[in-house]
């Protein structure tokens, strides 16, 4: 079966290839015009969702962070406590002591905690000001994610409709161009989609107007136009590159 629709597409005589392409062309066109009118929003999407994709893990790594922090503040707290505890406990025992021997021993207890207290004191207020700090990079964090957040659902939005009106549309018009290029050989479809990919409004297939060429608007010679217009081989623009077609053609489209 393959082998039955590759001998039909050499089949084509050149005047049938040029219209195919043109046809393509045309299709093709109509394509470009819809993704046109979605413009740079895709693109714009894409590069909000990675800015709040990545200020959402700079917010939780930070939030993460304060956390750490909270828990070593409770840590030390809680080592102030146990310090303070043993304090009134020691304290409590050098009333009790028996000679000077135990109470000094006592009393050096007493200092080692009073002590302890002052560093994890000291430790609290270094972890107090570095919590402080990283809540206030994280409010700009979130100030930038909640900006970014309402841009992203306002593009979101946009695209949405453009999409929403213009899908089915451009569904068509693939599946157009995709039976199209089925008919045409592949040699001559790959110089299609180079021409196409270098031309910067996608044009691959003109005609000639007012005797230049309908992509550079360069001049063609008489005897090129005649030739172009005979349809015996495929000719391009000797500026452009472009493959030339004759008026009639495009006027049966």
């Amino acid at each position: 079966m393959m082998k039955q629709t590759k001998t039909a597409e050499t089949e084509l005589t050149i005047e049938e290839k040029l219209r195919a392409l043109y046809s393509l062309q045309l299709i093709d066109s109509e394509i470009d015009k819809i993704r046109t009118l979605r413009g740079e929003l895709p693109l714009e999407v894409q590069d909000l969702e990675d800015d709040v994709a990545g200020l959402e893990t700079r917010i939780g790594n930070l939030k993460s962070e304060i956390a750490e922090l909270e828990k070593s503040i409770a840590g030390k707290n809680n080592e102030i406590t146990n310090s303070t505890a043993l304090i009134k406990k020691y304290e409590e025992q050098q009333n009790n002591v028996r000679n000077n021997r135990e109470y000094d021993s006592l009393s050096k207890e007493i200092e080692f905690q009073t002590l302890e207290i002052e560093l994890c004191s000291k430790k609290i207020r270094e972890f107090t000001i570095q919590e402080g700090e990283k809540k206030e990079v994280m409010a700009v964090a979130q100030a930038a994610l909640d900006e970014r957040q309402r841009d992203l659902d306002g593009k979101k939005s946009e695209l949405d409709d453009i999409t929403r009106d213009t899908q089915k549309e451009e569904e068509q018009l693939d599946i157009k161009s995709a039976e199209l290029q089925k008919k045409i050989e592949e040699r001559l479809l790959t110089a299609y989609k180079r021409i196409r990919s270098n031309a910067r409004n996608g044009l691959a297939v003109v005609s000639v107007q007012r005797d230049a060429c309908g992509g550079c608007f360069n001049q063609i010679p008489p005897q090129r136009q005649l030739d172009i217009r005979s349809r015996k081989k495929i000719i391009v623009c000797e500026y452009c590159g472009r493959i030339l077609v004759d008026d009639e053609i495009v006027n049966e489209q």
